[in-house]
C-alpha cells in the first residue's frame, strides 16, 4: 500500500452538493475509471456501500449510504460519448443496476482486454504488478463495507482499484491493436454492458440450489424447503446471509436424519448449546411441518434432443481445440450463450449464422466457416 502514500486524498462525497460537485467535474472528462464495493458477505440482502470514480488527477469515493439519491450519476454511466473503465466489470454492473437501475454503454474492461490477449493472471493485483510494478494489498476484498466510519486504510485500499486502470488500460489498448484484437474486445465490452441485473428477495424458494438436495427424497425434498423457509426468516431478522445463519450442510443433515428433540440436534449433528438456544426449536419445528407436508418434487426436467446435445458437445469441443490454438479459454473464442444459442438453431448456411452472431461480428468473421463444418459434419 506504499504507492497510495504520494497520492492526492480522495475526495469522499456523501451529501447531495458533494456530488453534484463530483459529476460537474466527471462531466468534461472523456474517461472515468470506476469499481464498487458491497456488503455480501455482511448482509442479507446485499447493496452497493461505495462507489470509487477516479479522473486523471482525483479521486472519488462516493457513499451511497449517505447520499439519498445517486441517480444523478446515471446519464454518465449511459454516456456513449463517455469511456468507462473497470476491471471484471460484471459483478459490479449487476449490483449498479440492481440497486440503482442505471444503464451502461462505452466500457473498456481492463480484465476481458487481458483474457482476450492470453495473460494467464488477470487478477487486478497481478496485472498492476505486472504491468505496472504497483503492488495493491488485496487483504481487504472480502471486508465489511457497509461499516462506518471506513478506517483510512481500506479508503486508501478502496481508491487503488479505480486510480490505476487508465495506465493499465492504455498499456492493454496497445497490446490489442498491436495485435488485431481490439474490434473483439470491443465486442465483449458491448456484451459487458448488457450484463443482467439480479433481485434481492425471498431465498426460501431456493431449496432446490442447496447442493446434495437432488440426492434427497421427495419427503426429505419437503423438509429441505421448510428449513430453508426458516433459515431465511431468521437471516432476514438477522439482517445476515444465509450461510451464516445455518450452513446448507447442517440442513442437508437435517432432512437425512430428522431429529425429534433438542438432544438430537447436539448429538446427531452436533450443533453446540448456543446454536441449539437459539435455532434449537425453530429447526425442530421446520423439521416436523417438512415431514407434515405433502412430498416435494422437482419440475419435470425436460430432457434437451440427443441432436442439440451433439451439436453442443461438438461446438464445446471445437471451441476448447480453438482456445488451445489461439492461447486463450474457451469463452474467448464463442460466449457460452452464444454457443448454445448456434447448437438450438442449427443453422444450415451463412446468412442464417449471422443472424446469430450479429453481437459478436469480429467472431463470425473469423469462425464462420469453422462453425458450419462443425455442424455439417454432425449433419453428415
Amino acid at each position: 500500500m506504499s504507492e497510495a502514500i504520494a497520492l492526492e486524498a480522495p475526495v469522499w462525497v456523501d451529501s447531495k452538493n458533494a456530488i453534484e460537485k463530483a459529476v460537474h467535474e466527471f462531466e468534461d472528462q472523456p474517461a472515468l475509471a470506476i469499481d464498487t464495493e458491497s456488503n455480501s458477505l455482511f448482509a442479507y440482502q446485499e447493496r452497493v456501500c461505495l462507489i470509487q470514480i477516479s479522473t486523471p488527477t482525483n479521486d472519488y469515493l462516493i457513499d451511497p449510504l449517505a447520499i439519498e439519491d445517486v441517480s444523478i450519476l446515471g446519464p454518465i454511466f449511459a454516456n456513449p460519448h463517455q469511456e468507462k473503465i473497470f476491471h471484471a466489470s460484471e459483478y459490479d454492473i449487476i449490483c449498479l443496476k440492481r440497486d440503482f437501475r442505471f444503464s451502461f454503454s462505452n466500457l473498456f474492461d481492463t480484465q476481458i482486454a487481458a483474457r482476450i490477449l492470453g495473460y494467464p493472471q488477470f487478477g487486478l493485483g497481478a496485472m498492476l504488478q505486472e504491468k505496472l510494478g504497483v503492488t495493491v494489498d488485496k487483504k481487504y476484498q472480502r471486508a465489511n463495507w457497509g461499516l462506518r466510519p471506513i478506517s483510512p486504510v481500506m479508503l486508501d485500499y478502496a481508491r487503488l482499484d479505480s486510480h490505476y486502470l487508465f495506465d493499465l488500460r492504455e498499456i492493454l489498448a496497445a497490446e490489442l491493436v498491436q495485435q488485431g484484437l481490439l474490434p473483439l474486445a470491443q465486442e465483449d465490452f458491448r456484451l459487458a454492458c448488457e450484463a443482467k441485473n439480479h433481485v434481492n428477495g425471498d431465498k426460501s424458494q431456493n431449496c432446490w440450489k442447496v447442493a446434495g438436495s437432488q440426492s434427497l427424497d421427495p419427503q426429505q425434498a419437503a423438509i429441505l424447503f421448510e428449513l430453508c423457509r426458516y433459515r431465511d426468516e431468521q437471516a432476514r431478522k438477522m439482517d445476515l446471509p444465509l450461510f451464516k445463519v445455518l450452513s446448507n450442510e447442517l440442513l442437508l443433515s437435517l432432512c437425512l436424519n430428522p431429529p425429534a428433540t433438542l438432544l438430537d440436534l447436539k448429538q446427531d449433528h452436533g450443533m453446540g448449546d448456543r446454536m441449539i438456544q437459539r435455532h434449537g426449536r425453530g429447526l425442530l419445528e421446520a423439521v416436523q411441518s417438512g415431514l407434515a407436508q405433502p412430498p416435494l418434487r422437482r419440475g419435470p426436467r425436460v430432457r434437451p434432443d440427443d441432436r442439440l446435445i451433439k451439436r453442443v458437445e461438438a461446438l464445446k469441443d471445437w471451441r476448447k481445440n480453438m482456445g488451445k490454438e489461439l492461447k486463450v479459454e474457451s469463452d474467448i473464442v464463442l460466449p457460452r450463450e452464444i454457443m448454445e444459442l448456434i447448437a438450438e438453431k442449427n443453422p444450415g448456411n451463412h446468412q442464417e449464422l449471422k443472424n446469430l452472431m450479429q453481437q459478436v461480428p469480429w467472431r463470425y468473421d473469423h469462425f464462420a466457416d469453422s462453425i458450419l463444418n462443425v455442424l455439417k459434419k454432425l449433419e453428415a
